[in-house]
C-alpha cells in the first residue's frame, strides 16, 4: 500500500546513471526521509529494445533495491515516450499540426493520440509491465503515462479526423443535429456527408466556434480513452493496485477537461510549477491546490514540482531561502497527502539537464539537499494530517468548456482571459483566509453559503438552472461580466445579456463596451474599473455602484438582487483589486462566510479537519513576526511543542502547523 503518513519522493530515473550509483541513491533517499518514488516513466526504449522483445533486467534490480530499503514504487507505464524504432516502423503515428506539418520524433509525446499503431504498442508494453510486476512487493500504485496532452493535445492528421467524426456521430447521432448545433448555415458551412468534416485546421478566416469547441472536447476524450485502455490492462493484472496519472492544473495548460478525467482515477495527482514572472506565486499554489483537491473530492498527491529552477521558461528563477519548504507545505495545507519532485537526481545530459532536483548537480554539499532533508523531517512530523478533509462554505464555478469557449477567436475582447479573471476573484478570498472549493456548475451546491461564477461565459441549461436554483433556495450567487452569454453549443442566448442569468440577477444588458488596454473608468462608489463595461438596465435589481466616467456614466456597474430566498450579485465590469476585494468582502460577509482564522496581513491560514482534531496551517509571507490566536490547548506539530496561552507566533517566511483538539 501507499506509505503511511505523507508520501515523499520524486521521479527516479536510475537508467540515466551507472548501476554503481544506485546504492548511493537509496542510501541518500533514506537519509532524506523518502518513502516513495516514481520509476520507469521514460524507459520504454530500454524495456523493449525491439518490438515484442523485453529486457526487464535493469528494472528488476531497481525495484528489488527499492524494496530492500523500504522505499515504495509508483511504477509507471512508459508510454509517454515511444522509442525510435516504433516511429521508423510507423511514421504515420507521428502527429500533424494544424498547418499540415507532420512532426518528427526525437523528444517525448510525439505520437498521434488516435493512432491505432500507437495504441497497440502502448497496450502491449503496459501488459508486459503489468504481467511482470503485478505482485511485486515494491509496487504500491500504477503511474499511467505522464502528463497526458502536454505536447500532443491535438493531432490534425487524417486518422484523427476519422476519429473525430466517430466522436461526433456518437455525440449528435445524425448530421441534421450536428448542423443545428454548429450553426452551419453561417458562411455556407453546411455538411451533407460525415466525410466532409475535418479537424479545425489552418484556414483563411476564423473557424466555426462550435467546431473548435467540439474539437477541444474530442481531443480531451481521445486522450482519456488511452488512459482508460491502459488502466483496464493494469486492473486485469492487479485489481487491488490503485492507478493514477499526473494532471497539470497549471496556469498555461487547459487541454483536458479534468472534471471528466477525475472520476476515472483511483486517486488524483497533479504537477505544479511556478512562473518566474509571478510576483506572488504563493497565490498560484493555493489556487491550483484548491482546484486539484476539489477534483479529487478530498486528499490528493503532488506528483511533481521543483526544488529550485525549472528549465523551460525564458528565465528560470531559483527559489529563495525557505521557499522550497513553504511551497511544499502549502500544497499539504491544500490537501496534498504526498509531496514529490521532478526529479530525484539532477540529470547531467538531455533536455532537462538544467532542471533542479532533490539531489542537485552539486551533490549533498548544497542548500537544496539540506532543505530536502529538512522537509523530509517536516513531512514525517505531519503524518497524522494525512486523510483529513478541507471544509469550505464558498465555491467557485469552474468549467473547462467555459474556458475554451471564452478564449476562442472573435470575442468582444481578447484581453479577457479565463484564468486571469478567476484568479482576480480568488485572490481577495485567499488574502482574507476564506476556504474555497472549486465546483463544476452542475455540482451539488447545498453545502455552500456563497457561490461565485467569475467567468462562466458558456453554461448549459442544466448548470444555469442549478446555479439560479441555489440562489432561489437561499444562497448567495455572485456572477462576473460576460457570463451566461452562450449555451453548450456556443450559441448566444438571445434577449439580452447576461443570458442565462438575466432573471436571477434582475438586470438586462443590450450592448457590451469592452475597454482598450490601459483604459479605465471611475466608479461612483470609489475605485476604478478596466477591461469591460456594459449598458446595464435594472429589472428588479438595485445598483450598488455605477460608472462615474466614460460613455456609460450613471449606468449600473455592480448590482444586487433579492431572488427567491437568496441574493444574486452581478459585477458587470472588472473593478481594480482593492475595489473588487471590498465588494467580495461585503458579499461574503452578508452571506455569513467567515475566514478560517483572523490573521495579520501576509499570513496565509488554511485548515484541514481530522476525525478528532483540526490542523491549522499558518504560512507567513510577510517580513515580520506575526501572532495568531489559536485554541488554548494546542500543539505545534513541526516542533512538537505545546502552545501556551492560545497564541502562536509565526516568523517571517516560516510555517507552523497547529493541532487543535476538537
Amino acid at each position: 500500500m501507499i506509505p503511511e503518513g505523507i508520501a515523499y519522493g520524486g521521479d527516479y530515473n536510475p537508467e540515466q546513471w551507472p548501476e554503481e550509483v544506485w546504492a548511493e541513491d537509496v542510501r541518500l533517499m533514506r537519509e532524506a526521509g523518502v518513502n516513495m518514488v516514481s520509476v520507469n516513466i521514460f524507459a520504454w526504449a530500454l524495456l523493449e529494445p525491439r518490438e515484442g522483445e523485453y529486457d526487464f533486467t535493469r528494472l528488476d534490480k531497481i525495484l528489488g533495491l527499492l524494496h530492500e530499503n523500504g522505499i515504495a514504487a509508483d511504477l509507471a507505464t512508459p508510454t509517454a515516450a515511444p522509442p525510435a524504432w516504433f516511429f521508423r516502423k510507423h511514421p504515420e503515428a507521428l502527429p500533424v499540426d494544424k498547418d499540415g506539418r507532420r512532426l518528427s520524433y526525437g523528444s517525448r509525446q510525439t505520437f498521434c493520440p488516435s493512432s491505432p499503431a500507437y495504441r497497440e504498442a502502448a497496450l502491449r508494453i503496459t501488459g508486459a509491465v503489468a504481467a511482470r510486476y503485478a505482485d511485486h512487493p515494491a509496487v504500491v500504485m500504477w503511474h499511467i503515462h505522464n502528463e497526458y496532452g502536454c505536447h500532443n493535445a491535438e493531432c490534425h492528421c487524417d486518422v484523427s479526423a476519422a476519429s473525430f467524426r466517430r466522436w461526433l456521430r456518437s455525440r449528435y447521432g445524425d448530421l441534421a443535429a450536428l448542423n443545428d448545433a454548429w450553426g452551419t448555415t453561417f458562411w455556407s458551412q453546411w455538411y451533407y456527408d460525415w466525410d466532409e468534416i475535418i479537424p479545425p485546421r489552418a484556414t483563411g478566416a476564423v473557424p466555426n466556434p462550435t467546431h473548435q469547441l467540439d474539437w477541444r472536447r474530442f481531443c480531451s476524450d481521445e486522450l482519456l480513452s488511452l488512459y482508460k485502455a491502459e488502466r483496464e490492462v493494469l486492473r486485469e493484472a492487479a485489481p487491488s493496485v490503485p492507478a493514477t496519472t499526473n494532471f497539470m492544473v497549471m496556469y498555461n495548460f487547459d487541454a483536458l477537461d479534468y472534471w471528466r478525467w477525475a472520476p476515472e482515477l483511483d486517486f488524483v495527482s497533479n504537477d505544479h510549477y511556478l512562473r518566474s514572472t509571478d510576483p506572488e506565486s504563493e497565490i498560484d499554489i493555493a489556487l491550483s491546490g484548491d482546484i486539484v483537491r476539489s477534483l479529487a473530492g478530498g486528499p490528493w498527491l503532488l506528483m511533481e514540482h521543483s526544488t529550485g529552477a525549472v528549465n523551460w521558461q525564458p528565465v528560470n528563477r531559483a527559489k529563495t531561502a525557505g521557499e522550497l519548504r513553504r511551497n511544499a507545505l502549502a500544497h499539504v495545507a491544500r490537501g496534498a497527502d504526498g509531496i514529490a519532485y521532478f526529479q530525484w537526481r539532477a540529470a547531467k545530459a538531455g533536455a532537462e539537464q538544467w532542471h533542479s532536483a532533490m539531489l542537485p548537480h552539486a551533490g549533498t554539499d548544497s542548500q537544496i539537499w539540506r532543505d530536502v532533508v529538512a522537509l523530509g523531517a517536516d513531512l514525517k512530523a505531519l503524518a497524522e494530517v494525512r486523510g483529513s478533509s478541507s471544509p469550505a462554505s464558498v465555491a467557485v464555478a469552474w468549467d473547462w468548456n467555459a474556458r475554451w469557449a471564452l478564449e476562442l477567436p472573435s470575442q468582444p475582447s481578447e484581453s479577457v482571459r479565463y484564468l486571469d479573471v478567476v484568479r482576480s476573484w480568488y485572490e481577495p478570498l485567499w488574502r482574507s483566509g476564506v476556504a474555497v472549493d472549486f465546483v463544476h456548475p452542475s455540482a451539488d451546491l447545498s453545502q455552500y453559503r456563497l457561490v461565485l461564477a467569475p467567468a462562466l461565459y458558456l453554461v448549459d441549461d442544466a448548470s444555469a438552472a442549478n446555479l439560479t436554483g441555489f440562489a432561489a433556495g437561499g444562497g448567495t450567487l455572485a456572477v462576473g461580466f460576460h457570463s451566461g452569454a452562450v449555451d453548450a453549443n456556443c450559441h448566444i442566448r438571445l434577449g439580452g445579456y447576461p443570458g442565462a442569468f438575466r432573471e436571477t440577477l434582475g438586470v438586462s444588458t443590450d450592448e457590451v463596451f469592452p475597454l482598450l488596454p490601459g483604459e479605465t473608468l471611475s466608479l461612483d462608489g470609489g475605485g476604478t474599473a478596466s477591461l469591460w463595461s456594459e449598458r446595464v438596465r435594472l429589472a428588479g435589481a438595485e445598483a450598488v455602484t455605477s460608472y462615474g466616467s466614460g460613455p456609460l456614466t450613471g449606468v449600473p456597474a455592480v448590482t444586487r438582487h433579492t431572488y427567491g430566498d437568496g441574493t444574486a450579485w452581478y459585477l458587470a465590469t472588472h473593478p481594480d483589486p482593492g475595489t473588487l476585494a471590498g465588494l467580495l468582502d461585503r458579499i461574503r460577509t452578508e452571506a455569513g462566510v467567515e475566514p478560517v482564522r483572523e490573521t495579520p496581513e501576509g499570513v496565509e491560514a488554511v485548515l484541514r479537519r481530522g476525525e478528532d482534531a483540526d490542523y491549522l496551517f499558518l504560512i507567513n509571507h510577510g517580513e515580520g513576526d506575526a501572532s495568531v490566536q489559536v485554541a488554548e490547548r494546542a500543539t505545534e506539530l513541526l516542533t512538537a511543542r505545546s502552545i501556551e496561552g492560545g497564541l502562536v507566533t509565526v516568523a517571517p517566511g516560516d510555517v507552523v502547523v497547529v493541532r487543535e483538539a476538537r
